[in-house]
């Protein structure tokens, strides 16, 4: 039998097995809500649900990914530029209909960044006064949409911009608008 002051050393310095390390609300929220629409689309479409199918369509959707997602694509390796590849990771799970929970709970033991990752708050583009945005959060709006503001040197540049994009990129928020 193991003394107690031995096993509470032994727990002290984190040598036992910890049960329960499943995530907490609103952790990894960038890898589970991409693994779970990414899941959802191959559920759609059909995919054949084998280890090698699913990292190639891995690799596709990543190609297409912007922002935040497209950080963590290149955390797991699925960007031309990623120096480590553990696709292997994310894929074989995956094939396997494993939740996207636990994939990313696995994920941030190997590489801590992944679940650090955060989607930027949205702007409420219905209400929100474009004269009291930054230029940087104004450029940020643009982006998002893939448009660029040519030209544009003033802040005032870039909120009309906006204001002429937004009927295409967010039309609900242009209709509720009352200073157009």
């Amino acid at each position: 039998m193991v003394p107690l002051v031995l096993l509470t050393v032994i727990g002290i310095l984190g040598l036992l097995p910890r049960g329960g390390q499943a995530l907490k609300a609103g952790e990894c929220e960038v890898c589970v809500s991409f693994l779970n629409r990414f899941y959802q689309s191959l559920k759609e479409r059909k995919v054949d649900f084998k280890s090698e199918v699913v990292e190639k369509e891995l690799l596709k959707t990543c190609n297409e990914a912007k922002g935040k997602e497209n950080r963590l694509c290149y955390y797991i390796g699925a960007t031309s530029d990623a120096a480590t590849k553990i696709t292997n990771e994310v894929s074989k799970p995956l094939s396997h209909h494993i939740p996207a929970e636990k994939i990313c709970e696995k994920l941030k033991k190997k590489d801590g960044q992944i679940c650090e990752l955060k989607y930027d708050k949205q702007i409420d583009l219905s209400s929100v006064d474009l004269k009291k945005l930054r230029v940087k959060e104004l450029k940020k709006i643009l982006d998002d949409w893939g448009e660029t503001c040519k030209g544009c040197a003033e802040k005032s540049d870039f909120i009309r911009k906006i204001n002429e994009l937004m009927p295409k990129y967010a039309p609900n928020a242009a209709s509720s608008r009352t200073d157009l």
